[in-house]
């Protein structure tokens, strides 16, 4: 195996040559194993029916927001009568994707050793992974779909480059800001040789893209600031298509007032800013249950912080496949989240009917517009949610205005219908001007 192969992404080459402050010289582009046939070009009349290829390197399905994202999108196109296949690393052979790792791993070690005297654990694996969903996604036949959809920077790479022979409409959707994230928590470090090969793959991701669609406006300033044009970035809000269930009402008015949490157990969703906030709350709370839905790595820790602050009201429930039930018997909804992209909880709560409280981060200002669809406070800020979550309890009126508007909203917008329809729209006008 040589180089050729193991590291055929010159652009990076290039970018941590600089970093190293080694003068570039020539690195081998890729030659694909793979003879793609010669792209027809022609069109008869518009075409209604699309055929589109939508790829995560992430593992699909899954939990959480991306793989809601994909089945929504796909079940929606399909539902139109489009063909749509998805595709994600763990859908290969254990085996070969095995036996891939093994083959490539000290290549690629002594192509970072013979280079730059040493090698970068993160980069050295990251680059496996990609080089291995690379080999695989070079089995698939793009030729025959009229659309790509990438759901993440480093597919968008691996399709991007492939791209250059096709030449199909390739679409990117990004669902975070990769480097811009893994800075803020110090998972890696500002001017480091991982934030050069991080930024780098993110900035190609955009050149690469025929168009990108993003999830909230939040994502257009760092996009801009890798090198994306404003024009280029459409934001399609996601939809959902959530059980339309009969709010439950309460049998009698002295039962009890119930606040949930729907989230992943880990530091970026604030738990334990919501506890603070009920620590401080007491003498409200002898008629409330505050059931936390989810499970995760901070579970214990949260637990222990439960207990300390005498926090008998709150309930961990685990993970549950019941999330529309429990909605439908919520009447106040937290997420106090300190990092987040376009919740999907928040958006299955507003369906629900439920009053919302959550954080000025991401694209949570664009689905909770402050004191109408619920109640927005800055993230971490203990003192300004445990204000939020008083003025709900003690005002019912309040509480089921903005319970009202916020199902309003999402009726009108964050359905799939709405999201798919957009979508579908950019599919077609791209793929006509192609």
């Amino acid at each position: 195996m040589n180089n050729e192969i193991t590291f055929p992404y010159p652009y990076i080459v290039e970018r941590l040559d600089q970093h190293y402050g080694l003068k570039s010289h020539s690195s081998k582009k890729f030659v694909s194993t793979e003879q793609p046939k010669k792209r027809n070009l022609s069109k008869k009349g518009i075409k209604k029916k699309l055929s589109i290829l939508i790829a995560t390197f992430w593992s699909f399905p899954h939990v959480g927001g991306l793989s809601n994202y994909i089945t929504n999108l796909s079940t929606g196109l399909r539902s139109q009568g489009h063909k749509v296949d998805i595709i994600s690393p763990n859908q290969f052979s254990p085996s070969k994707v095995k036996k891939l790792r093994e083959s490539v791993t000290p290549n690629l070690r002594s192509f970072f050793t013979k280079r730059y005297g040493s090698y970068n654990d993160r980069i050295l694996n990251h680059k496996r992974l990609i080089y291995v969903y690379e080999k695989m996604l070079e089995t698939i036949d793009l030729e025959k779909y009229d659309i790509l959809h990438a759901q993440d920077l480093f597919t968008a790479n691996i399709l991007g480059r492939f791209n250059e022979i096709y030449r199909k409409p390739l679409f990117y959707t990004p669902h975070g800001m990769f480097t811009f994230n893994r800075l803020k928590f110090n998972i890696i470090k500002k001017g480091s040789v991982e934030e050069a090969y991080f930024k780098e793959l993110e900035s190609k991701a955009i050149t690469y893209a025929s168009h990108i669609i993003v999830l909230s406006d939040s994502f257009r300033e760092p996009l801009i600031k890798l090198g994306a044009k404003n024009r280029n970035i459409t934001t399609v809000i996601t939809g959902i298509d959530y059980p339309m269930n009969q709010r439950q009402e309460k049998a009698t008015s002295s039962h009890k007032l119930t606040i949930t949490c729907v989230a992943r157990l880990g530091p970026r969703k604030g738990h334990n800013h919501l506890f603070e906030a009920l620590s401080r709350l007491k003498k409200y709370t002898t008629n409330i249950e505050v059931l936390i839905v989810g499970d995760g790595q901070m579970r214990k820790t949260l637990e222990k912080q439960k207990k300390d602050l005498g926090l008998s009201m709150v309930k961990f429930l685990g993970s549950r496949d019941d999330v529309p039930l429990l909605l439908s018997k919520t009447d106040i909804f937290v997420l106090p989240t300190i990092n987040d992209s376009l919740p999907l909880s928040i958006i299955e709560a507003m369906h629900s009917g439920t009053a919302v409280i959550s954080t000025n981060c991401g694209g949570i200002p664009e689905l909770i517009t402050n004191n109408k669809t619920g109640i927005i406070v800055e993230p971490g800020n203990s003192e300004q949610l445990t204000h939020a979550l008083k003025f709900l309890i003690t005002n019912k009126e309040a509480r089921n205005k903005m319970s009202t508007n916020a199902k309003i909203f999402a009726k009108k917008h964050l359905t799939i219908d709405s999201m798919v329809g957009k979508i579908k729209h950019l599919y077609i006008d791209f793929w006509e001007m192609n």
